[in-house]
């Protein structure tokens, strides 16, 4: 795996496709940062974080299913209408937002223990996704199956997520320490929808590398 040709294929399929992925996820991360919002604006502040993943686990296996139904397809030469993308997400909600879950659960324990384990967890887990939604394979077996993949490949791995994801992660922190955007509801939910709306690109990057690693031989 060539780390940087990946970025780069993946960053022309993001950018030559940006309008279906808009028009297919921006509506769902919409409905959850206002979901979000109301919540938040309505349960006590020490309860934020679980609101967050709660909104998360609601949310976020519908556009992300949709999304990796969506690369496939057009993967494959075929454009398939958002509804078909979004009613066959809704059938794999219930096992999708299992596996998200254990997931969450499995890196924040990680992250926990000095932020290390974490992130070897977010890389080892990073293909169990796409295993569930293109495979068929229930949570715990996609979560096996993607440490099985990842083995040998975790260095390529990592360097991709980092370099898309700690940028957003800088600013998610950031904008989250900025009481002028608490205060500002409006600004808020567009710099809190921006930012999961450009961590859709790490969907992409991740579907490119599974792709890449599905037609490599197992290396132990």
């Amino acid at each position: 795996m060539h780390m940087f040709s990946v970025l780069r294929d993946s960053w022309y399929f993001f950018s030559h496709n940006l309008l279906a992925i808009t028009r297919l996820c921006l509506p769902l991360i919409v409905l959850e940062g206002l979901f979000l919002q109301q919540v938040s604006s309505l349960a006590p502040a020490q309860s934020a974080d679980s609101w967050r993943l709660l909104a998360g686990l609601l949310f976020y296996p519908l556009y992300s299913a949709a999304l990796i139904l969506f690369l496939d397809a057009r993967s494959n030469g075929l454009q398939p209408p958002a509804r078909d993308l979004l009613a066959a997400a809704l059938r794999l909600w219930p096992r999708f937002a299992l596996l998200a879950a254990i997931m969450t659960l499995a890196i924040l324990l990680g992250a926990s223990l000095y932020v290390l384990p974490g992130i070897w967890l977010i890389v080892k887990l990073a293909f169990a996704e796409y295993l569930l939604v293109l495979r068929g394979m229930p949570p715990l077996k996609a979560l096996k199956e993607s440490f099985a993949m990842s083995t040998g490949y975790f260095w390529p791995m990592l360097g991709c997520v980092l370099i898309v994801m700690l940028p957003l992660w800088l600013l998610d922190a950031w904008s989250q320490t900025q009481a002028s955007l608490a205060d500002e509801s409006l600004l808020s939910l567009l710099m809190d929808c921006t930012n999961r709306f450009l961590q859709l690109f790490s969907s992409v990057v991740l579907f490119r590398l599974f792709m890449l690693r599905s037609t490599q031989p197992d290396v132990e």
